[in-house]
C-alpha cells in the first residue's frame, strides 16, 4: 500500500516506521509528511507528541482527535523544506473534505530539535478558497474518478 503521504515508497517503508516509534525524523519533512499520515490514521496521540514540549499544553489529545475525526484529509503536497541544523521550515497544503466540502490547509511550518530530535513547533497559515464537492464532481484527490467514488464514500 502507498503511503498516505504521497511520497510514493510503501507506507511501510515511509511513515509507518515513525508513528510505530522505530524511527525518528531525521529531517522536519520527514515529521510533517509522518505527522500528515497521522491525521489520516487518525494517530491523534502521535500528532501530540510531535508537538513541541512548549506547545504541547495548548494542543491536546481530545482537540487533535476531534479535528482528525472531522477531516479526511485526501492528498498532501510538499512545496518546499528549509532545514538547518536546530530549525527548519516546511511549506506545504494538506487537501482534505469534511462535510462534502474541499478545504486546502496551505502552511509554512516551523520545527525544532529538542534533545536532538525534530518537533513540530507552529506555523503561518495561508487564506485558501474553500469548494462544494457534489456526488459527481471529481474528486479533488486527483485520482480523475467521481467523488462519490473515490472519498466520497
Amino acid at each position: 500500500m502507498s503511503c498516505y503521504c504521497n511520497s510514493s515508497l510503501p507506507y511501510s517503508q515511509c511513515c509507518e516506521p515513525y508513528l510505530k516509534g522505530q524511527k525518528f525524523a531525521e529531517r522536519p519533512q520527514i515529521l510533517m509528511r509522518s505527522r500528515y499520515t497521522a491525521y489520516c490514521l487518525k494517530d491523534a496521540k502521535y500528532i501530540h507528541d510531535t508537538y513541541a514540549q512548549a506547545k504541547q499544553a495548548q494542543n491536546s489529545v481530545d482537540d487533535i482527535a476531534a479535528f482528525a475525526n472531522y477531516a479526511r484529509f485526501i492528498k498532501l503536497e510538499v512545496l518546499e523544506e528549509l532545514a538547518e541544523a536546530t530549525q527548519g521550515i516546511v511549506e506545504f497544503k494538506a487537501h482534505y473534505i469534511a462535510e462534502n466540502t474541499h478545504y486546502i490547509l496551505h502552511e509554512r511550518s516551523n520545527f525544532i530539535t529538542e534533545a536532538g530530535r525534530w518537533y513540530y513547533l507552529d506555523g503561518e497559515l495561508y487564506d485558501t478558497p474553500t469548494t462544494k464537492v457534489g456526488r459527481n464532481d471529481l474528486c479533488p484527490c486527483g485520482s480523475d474518478k467521481k467523488y462519490k467514488k473515490c472519498h466520497g464514500t
